[in-house]
């Protein structure tokens, strides 16, 4: 079952990261990550062609109050996001009862390849299990995108099926692949 979780006042910290609500100053960092070709399409949004987009989807960000940005603490830049979201799992009689959040996550691509998404969604899973008693989180990604599959595989999420993602931003289907975590399997 879909719950509300409202991220305001939320601070996560990790080793090299501040996980918190979004800002109106955040703008000119987000446009900066938003705009590069490829990272957005990895996740099914078309890349940022003005800052006017990326303030409408900031203000979306700040009204909806569940999505994080991910600060890098060196520089107090903002490099990502992270939110929960309701999950493909709410529609499915196996998982129906329980409490689920989608974990859904972006991260600028000068950032890739650092095992910065993992240490952020390790931070999420904990909280959502143990600060919001969740029961479960659910993510999924496109076949194609590996480094989503390596972050997932490294959080700890099971497998359950492979499916179909319409992409409506792109005008575009494609092949993804979903797991769950439960909370039990989160606080091994």
């Amino acid at each position: 079952m879909d719950i509300s979780v409202d991220l305001t006042g939320v601070v996560l910290e990790t080793e090299r990261l501040l996980l918190r609500i979004w800002k109106e100053t955040d703008l000119d960092d987000f446009y900066e990550y938003a705009s590069v070709e490829g990272v957005g399409e990895m996740v099914g949004w078309p890349h940022h062609t003005s800052k006017d987009v990326s303030r409408k989807i900031l203000q979306s960000f700040i009204a909806e109050k569940n999505v994080l940005a991910l600060v890098l603490k060196e520089n107090g830049k903002v490099i990502g996001s992270l939110g929960l979201h309701p999950s493909w799992a709410n529609e499915d009689a196996c998982f129906s009862r329980l409490k689920i959040k989608e974990v859904g996550y972006v991260l600028s691509k000068d950032y890739w390849g650092m095992g910065l998404m993992p240490e952020a969604v390790r931070a999420v899973i904990e909280f959502a299990f143990d600060r919001c008693s969740l029961d479960a989180l659910t993510v999924g990604h496109f076949t194609s995108n590996t480094q989503s599959r390596r972050v997932i595989e490294k959080c700890g999420f099971t497998f359950v099926r492979d499916g179909l993602y319409e992409a409506k931003q792109l005008g575009r289907t494609f092949p993804e692949r979903k797991y769950i975590l439960l909370a039990q399997q989160g606080n091994q």
